[in-house]
């Protein structure tokens, strides 16, 4: 294995993605670089680059110096290490206390679960896009105070979701609340981009990160509809679960908690974009 090669895969163990790793490896070879040369040297795809520099921006790898043409140096490495050693004992603490309040609430359903002729009464497994999108849009139009997501692509619900749109402005109007968590790569579809400015005109509050592990809508701290991905059916393929425990929801509320309190404004990214030249 290359030297870098090992560099960058040691990078990734401490928290960093594969992009990150490399382009911060490029910033350590010369005081600063302009994005392009950044992404040049790194050999990052250029309609990737602001979205790198912003995260090591973020997360104090790197130091934007704004002018004509911004530029971008790295932190120091020992600095750096220690702050990416930093956030994961800080992720690894938040694991800790997610598990064990999943491992409280669940085992309460494995135990009622053993005395139920049918322990999966409260589980409705959904495999039809449609059904999915169906079921998306009951939630919806009857939440009653708190609608949190996670969202990424593919999307089984319409590009211009008037319904949702809709549901989000009730919801709000009656001091409710609507959060949402957007992954980067939706930025890069403009209808898509639209339709969340939308939510947000309807009281939507967005958020933004690099990447998230699954989809789901949690509403009134007491229904789940989880997206996963489909190992059995094939690539592409999507078995939704939903579910009806507030115990669950409340520690999946705990993941959306976390993701949020990391995530960026649609305001904060275009802002740095527009930095960054």
């Amino acid at each position: 294995m290359e030297p870098e090669d090992q560099s960058v895969g040691q990078l990734v163990a401490l928290g960093l993605a594969r992009y990150e790793a490399r382009v911060y490896l490029a910033l350590i070879r010369r005081e600063s670089y302009t994005a392009a040369e950044a992404a040049r040297e790194a050999d990052v795809p250029r309609q990737r680059i602001y979205d790198v520099l912003d995260a090591l921006v973020r997360r104090r790898l790197a130091v934007a110096h704004p002018g004509r043409v911004a530029t971008f140096s790295a932190a120091d490495p020992e600095l750096a290490l220690a702050r990416l050693m930093s956030e994961q004992r800080e992720a690894l603490e938040r694991m800790e206390r997610i598990s064990t309040g999943l491992a409280g609430a669940l085992l309460p359903v494995w135990s009622e679960g053993r005395s139920q002729s049918d322990p999966l009464d409260y589980i409705e497994v959904l495999r039809d896009p449609k059904a999915i999108a169906e079921r998306f849009a009951d939630i919806q139009e009857h939440v009653r105070y708190e609608l949190l997501s996670f969202n990424k692509p593919p999307f089984v619900t319409p590009t211009v979701n008037t319904e949702g749109i809709t549901a989000v402005h009730r919801l709000c109007r009656a001091q409710g609340e609507a959060r949402a968590i957007y992954t980067y790569d939706v930025l890069d579809d403009p209808d898509i981009t639209d339709n969340v400015q939308q939510f947000g005109q309807a009281g939507e509050q967005a958020r933004f990160v690099q990447d998230l592990p699954l989809k789901f809508v949690i509403a009134d701290a007491s229904l789940v509809l989880c997206d996963m991905p489909d190992p059995v059916a094939g690539t592409g393929a999507t078995t939704a679960l939903f579910i009806e425990h507030p115990a669950l929801a409340g520690c999946l509320r705990l993941a959306f908690q976390a993701v949020w309190s990391r995530s960026s404004t649609l305001e904060a990214i275009r802002e740095a974009r527009a930095a960054a030249g």
